[in-house]
């Protein structure tokens, strides 16, 4: 029986983050995609959340 891999755990800086657990991915903290490590571009450091692009970066700003 092999379990599914579980998502990272990030410490988002100014940047760069820092895996604080590993895993292959992380969830988009707006639509809840997973995004893989090697193209995670967009995050927030203020909510250390992660967002799979622009438009859920932005979508986060706006609704505050």
């Amino acid at each position: 029986m092999t379990t599914a891999p579980s998502p990272a755990t990030l410490h988002y800086g100014d940047g760069e983050f820092a895996v604080l657990k590993p895993g292959p991915f992380v969830l988009c903290a707006v639509s809840g995609k997973p995004i893989p490590l090697e193209i995670l571009r967009y995050w927030s450091v203020e909510h250390q959340e992660p967002y799979a692009g622009p438009t859920e970066a932005l979508s986060r700003m706006v609704d505050q």
